[in-house]
């Protein structure tokens, strides 16, 4: 007992070390405070009326009316009945936010490289530089909480494939099990996606070696393994997964049935994104090399260039007092590469990059090739349209990848497989594997090649014109001399974070060369390291996160602050949608109101093209048939003013007439000239067989013909109607066929989607109540399917654990 304790002494202070560090890069949660993310502020205003409905009634809604008229909770924080592997997770996630995610980085990596069979210190040191990779550190700063969350369990992931192809099968399978489980839970398919890259990438490689070695019976049954494990992981996380893929069909990410675009042009029709969608942001060659030299391209799209810049004397020429020219140099558009805009460089660090090079020398076999292969891959594919060929082959060919937008993202691969191999580097060097003539060989080439670059671009600085996209913008706002302060000022970036880079080149390459001549020690060399990795990339880190991006948690968890407009809209009690048109945060008209705009990566399609092709064109009938009775726009004076909408047709109408077409191209381009109060359209080709139940497609209604709203919830909602005839009434609510069930007076009946949106229903003569309710079988399959995976995984969790402890205890007798 004493042994495993001194055993496991050494890792729990490891961890104790990462949380210390953790808070202490994020030392204002310490003080109560919070990070100011812009997509969390977003998320908290899309989120809000489900937030309020859970509070107030302890029910979950999978539905909101919040946002783009109306749409799905799954993307927005919705809580699913028997996911005990989210508990799990929080658990996990104890400290503050964002210092939570930093501690996933950091011990995620550090179990991985103790799976890989890595001395405790050097996976502490490579964990270090995992998690302080810039990227990794710039997303929590912009509040992409679940990509971190996502990449924060790739390197756990790869710890249990790695373990069971060490023929440590019941450990490997209950680890990737756990970790894969966590890795679904996190909610960023994108990143997961990314992540079967790697895994591919590694599992051709443990193939060519199993091949070699004959050895193949035993891959094939880790495989095996490990697909039982990921079945396992996905029946966990069943209900998320089922509901996001139900809901993905629907959303932006799925296939339209236009085949028009909004001017009336032919549109490319395609199964997911468009081309130039998924493309829009794509690294340049040279820009790639941001991973080595931080601000080569000027860093973000606005940087703070200081006193000592050329963009201050500009401003103090114009006649700017010291004090403004200071404030007037904290945005500068210093980026000058080829993306439409960049929070900050995705800066791996100049000391990771030399070890990395370093491992390719000392390196050798299956580890080496697939963390290679893993880096070449996510670089060229990060290049987009810059290497259409392959982008274009991943797009056609690759089932999902046209799913998915930014591609530039996919670079969080090499972001985890160059410390893995830079890691290796150290182990190499401290190890007998290689003669020590090699060794000194390998540091000469590898000073050399990352020495030399930096070299080169010291040298090449005059063959860069420094000139950025956007320029010309700024050119006609602020004049020719503007842009040249601001060039030298890109040229003095380029400059500094090269002549940086060379710095810790060179400490990199003295600290080995002194080790090999047995003038430091191990420890000293790994001391060292940690002190030049910390400085490299927490120096860089700071620039784009530190303590200004927190502030009072109040205004973080309340970020919209009602004003007098939202008093005065908000004293209207009956039920309608608001069209915020002067707001640039979208998301606040979803914070206090039923609106018709809202923030996400994958809103209803046909929301979308609806908003694409008449709401945007302020086709006003369009507007009134989604009951939208306010409109904030700019007044003269350029403050938000309500104007209201007195023409809005209301939650709901009788019409008397339905017109059937024969598409969705006839659907849509028929709202051009609808009279919304009077008529609807209905798509004959997917709802023929309703029609054919209907005796007439016109109807008579009169003036005392009714429909009233009793009861309104997000999730259910109760009219009245009265009408002497029988008539069809068009609801002014989103149609979600996956879901929203109807019932007239108790009794479920069909409805259908009329006016490209919207919700239409034949109610015979009489007065009947009405319901729809928000029901999706999805929620309670994947429910079921969850809880009994749950049960499983517990008993192959205990039994696993009792085979290793009896195991253990027979070696030990």
């Amino acid at each position: 007992m004493q042994f495993t304790f001194k055993k496991l002494l050494p890792h729990f202070l490891v961890l104790i070390g990462f949380v210390v560090v953790s808070l202490a890069y994020f030392n204002p949660v310490l003080k109560g405070q919070e990070i100011y993310q812009s997509d969390i502020l977003h998320y908290i205003g899309m989120s809000k009326q489900q937030n309020d409905f859970r509070e107030a009634t302890g029910e979950e809604t999978y539905w909101t009316n919040s946002a783009f008229g109306g749409m799905p909770t799954y993307q927005l924080g919705a809580k699913y009945p028997h996911n005990y592997i989210k508990k799990l997770d929080l658990a996990i996630r104890f400290l503050p936010r964002p210092a939570d995610y930093l501690f996933l980085y950091f011990i995620g990596f550090y179990i991985l490289l103790l799976c890989l069979k890595v001395d405790y210190k050097l996976s502490a040191l490579g964990a270090l530089a995992f998690g302080f990779s810039t990227y990794l550190i710039i997303i929590l700063g912009v509040g992409h909480n679940s990509k971190a969350h996502a990449i924060a369990y790739m390197p756990l992931v790869l710890s249990g494939i790695i373990l069971t192809f060490r023929k440590k099968y019941i450990i490997g399978f209950l680890v990737l099990t756990i970790a894969m489980a966590l890795e679904l839970v996190a909610n960023h398919f994108q990143m997961t996606y990314y992540l079967l890259f790697l895994v591919v990438v590694l599992g051709i490689a443990y193939l060519v070696d199993a091949y070699r070695k004959k050895e193949l019976p035993h891959y094939f049954k880790s495989v095996g393994i490990m697909v039982g494990a990921v079945v396992l992981a996905i029946g966990l996380n069943a209900t998320n997964i089922m509901a996001t893929q139900e809901y993905a069909k629907e959303s932006t990410r799925g296939k339209s049935t236009l085949t028009i675009n909004p001017d009336g042009s032919p549109k490319e029709i395609t199964s997911g994104l468009d081309k130039d969608k998924i493309t829009e942001y794509s690294y340049g060659f040279l820009e790639s090399l941001n991973l080595f030299v931080p601000r080569l391209m000027g860093g973000g799209s606005l940087e703070d260039v200081g006193k000592e810049s050329a963009s201050y004397q500009y401003f103090l020429k114009l006649g700017a007092t010291p004090v403004q020219a200071l404030e007037q140099t904290k945005r500068i558009p210093t980026y000058w590469g080829e993306q439409p805009i960049l929070e900050a460089p995705a800066y791996v660090g100049a000391v990771i990059i030399f070890l990395f090079v370093l491992g390719l020398f000392l390196v050798k076999g299956r580890l080496k090739w697939w963390l290679v292969g893993g880096t070449l891959l996510s670089l060229l594919l990060s290049y987009g349209y810059h290497l259409a060929f392959l982008t274009d082959f991943f797009i056609n060919v690759v089932p999902l990848y046209d799913k998915f937008r930014a591609i530039t993202s996919i670079q969080v691969i090499l972001e985890l497989c160059m410390p893995v191999l830079g890691v290796f580097a150290l182990v190499r060097l401290f190890n007998d594997v290689v003669r020590e003539e090699e060794k000194l060989k390998a540091l000469k080439y590898t000073a050399a090649i990352t020495g030399g670059l930096a070299i080169l671009l010291l040298l090449l600085k005059s063959s860069f014109d420094f000139a950025g996209g956007n320029d010309g913008f700024y050119r006609q706002n602020y004049g020719q001399e503007f842009i040249d302060a601001v060039k030298e000022d890109r040229m003095s970036f380029f400059m500094k974070d090269t002549f940086r880079t060379l710095i810790l080149v060179l400490l990199s390459a003295g600290m080995i060369f002194f080790y090999l001549r047995k003038k430091l020690s191990q420890n000293a060399v790994i001391i060292g390291f940690a002190i030049i990795i910390l400085f490299d990339l927490v120096g860089v880190d700071r620039r784009y996160v530190n303590n200004e991006n927190f502030t009072a948690s109040i205004k973080v968890n309340k970020p919209y602050q009602e004003n007098q407009l939202d008093q005065y809209i908000r004293k209207d009690t009956t039920e309608f949608r608001v069209l915020d048109l002067f707001n640039r945060e979208p998301a606040r008209a979803s914070y206090f109101y039923n609106s018709l705009s809202g923030y996400h990566a994958a809103k209803l399609k046909r929301f979308d093209e609806l908003y694409d092709f008449h709401i945007a064109k302020n086709n006003m009938e369009v507007l009134n048939m989604l009951n939208t009775k306010y409109i904030i726009a700019e007044d003269e004076k350029g403050s938000p003013f309500p104007f209201t909408n007195p023409d809005a047709n209301g939650n709901a109408w009788f019409i008397n007439s339905l017109k059937s077409v024969s598409n969705s191209n006839e659907e849509i381009s028929a709202l051009d000239s609808l009279n919304t109060k009077q008529e609807a359209i209905i798509d004959a080709s997917v709802f023929d067989d309703y029609l054919k139940t209907l005796k007439s497609t016109q109807f008579v209604t009169d003036s005392l013909a009714s429909i009233k709203v009793q009861d309104y919830e997000p999730n259910r909602i109760k009219y009245t109607t009265s009408n002497d005839s029988d008539g069809f009434a068009v609801f002014s609510e989103i149609y979600y066929q996956q879901g929203w069930n109807a019932y007239l007076d108790g009794k479920k009946v069909p409805h259908v989607r009329v006016n490209y949106v919207l919700r239409g229903m034949f109610i015979p003569s009489g007065t009947h109540e009405v319901a729809f309710k928000f029901e999706p079988e999805v929620i309670s399959k994947g429910s079921t399917i969850a809880m009994a995976s749950s049960i499983i995984f517990g008993l192959l969790f205990l039994g696993g654990l009792f085979y290793i402890f009896k195991t253990k205890k027979e070696e030990s007798a």
